[in-house]
């Protein structure tokens, strides 16, 4: 090959073109970029980095208190209760939100940090058990039973799952526990036991001349049946009779008061679930055959009860709440003894007095607490 031709194959290359020299057999060419471009590419890079770095931290500074805020179980562990009641009435209902409020005042706000879930059975006890079950599967901290056959549904299915009971006049003869001293097993709560010589002395300053009283019960809620053997004693050394008119289900309520016409003076109702369930069809008969009717909870007193010296359901609901907390900061259920409330007020309904044939002292009217207008 000549001169001529070699100096024409390897001529200059371009200052602008890209160097495709090989940098060994078989290898790709190296393309390398201008001063120029890399320079700028320097250059936009150091002012982005100078835009956007405050950002990215302000944002990383912001995303510790985002996490907290969108999940509040981060600045407090989740705790969960699951919450059953055999039936809706209005005494069980205060209970309920008696219990949910004090444990939100104690820390544990539903929605928050504390899961909540309540059920009624409906007046079922099959379906009782059958939410009873499927809380013990959730393994929940707690399971709150409100009323008798709601705690021995839960209680005779788990020896483990913490329980407290509500709303349960006598906690021992329902089997739920062996005394009223810490039971060392799964189950405390609160009872709504009522003193039953109290509500004889009411009955007689209702109704004076009482001789027979009429009770309608349930023979299948063991607090009624309590009541019941309890309430005929202590009426028998005063000198009253008990008449008794059982009521299995809701739908038996009015039938066992119509029963009870021409055989009583008065008519005692406790707080027997079918009973105050229906208590409006109790009123009825009472209201067209002149009987009083004197009740074991206020509440039915604003649904046409003459009178009550009963619970405030709300601040046994509290007071339950409280028992709840202990347990859902670390106590354990069988170190807590089984406890009552003490506290008793009289309500009195003086427009069911003129329905139902009774009138009202002064010095009744004057020691209730509540007067239902």
């Amino acid at each position: 090959m000549c001169a001529h031709a070699r100096r024409r194959r390897t001529g200059p290359v371009h200052p602008t073109a890209p160097d495709q020299r090989h940098t060994g057999r078989g290898a790709h060419p190296v393309r390398v970029q201008s001063e120029t471009t890399q320079k700028e590419q320097e250059i936009l890079m150091s002012r982005l980095t100078h835009v956007f770095r405050p950002v990215a931290l302000a944002a990383l500074a912001a995303l510790p208190m985002a996490l907290l805020q969108a999940t509040p179980a981060l600045a407090q562990a989740t705790k969960s209760v699951d919450v059953l009641a055999i039936v809706e009435h209005p005494a069980l209902d205060a209970i309920r939100d008696g219990i949910k409020e004090e444990l939100k005042a104690q820390g544990f706000d539903a929605g928050k940090n504390l899961k909540w879930e309540y059920q009624s059975a409906q007046g079922s006890a099959a379906t009782a058990a059958q939410i009873a079950r499927k809380f013990i599967g959730d393994k929940p901290d707690a399971i709150v039973a409100i009323t008798t056959p709601a705690a021995q549904a839960v209680v005779v299915a788990t020896k483990t799952v913490p329980v407290v009971y509500a709303g349960v006049t006598d906690p021992v003869a329902a089997q739920l526990v062996k005394s009223w001293e810490p039971s060392g097993t799964n189950v405390t709560g609160v009872s709504d036991k009522l003193p039953l010589d109290k509500q004889i002395a009411l009955i007689k300053r209702v109704v004076p001349h009482a001789k027979r009283v009429g009770m309608i019960y349930n023979p299948g809620e063991a607090n009624s049946v309590v009541v019941v053997n309890e309430l005929k004693k202590l009426l028998s050394a005063q000198g009253l009779t008990l008449v008794e008119s059982a009521a299995p289900r809701t739908v038996d309520i009015a039938p066992a008061a119509k029963n009870l016409i021409g055989k009583v003076d008065v008519i005692y109702t406790s707080t027997d679930n079918n009973v105050v369930s229906a208590y409006e069809s109790l009123v009825k008969v009472a209201n067209e055959a002149k009987i009083p009717l004197v009740a074991g909870d206020t509440d039915s007193v604003k649904r046409g009860a003459i009178a009550a010296l009963g619970i405030n359901y709300y601040k046994l609901g509290r007071q339950t709440g409280t028992v709840v907390a202990r347990i859902l900061k670390g106590e354990k259920p069988g170190a807590i003894a089984s406890t009552g409330s003490n506290e008793l007020e009289l309500f009195v309904n003086p427009g069911a007095a003129a329905k139902q044939g009774a009138t009202l002292s002064a010095d009744l009217l004057k020691d209730a607490k509540e007067t239902v207008k």
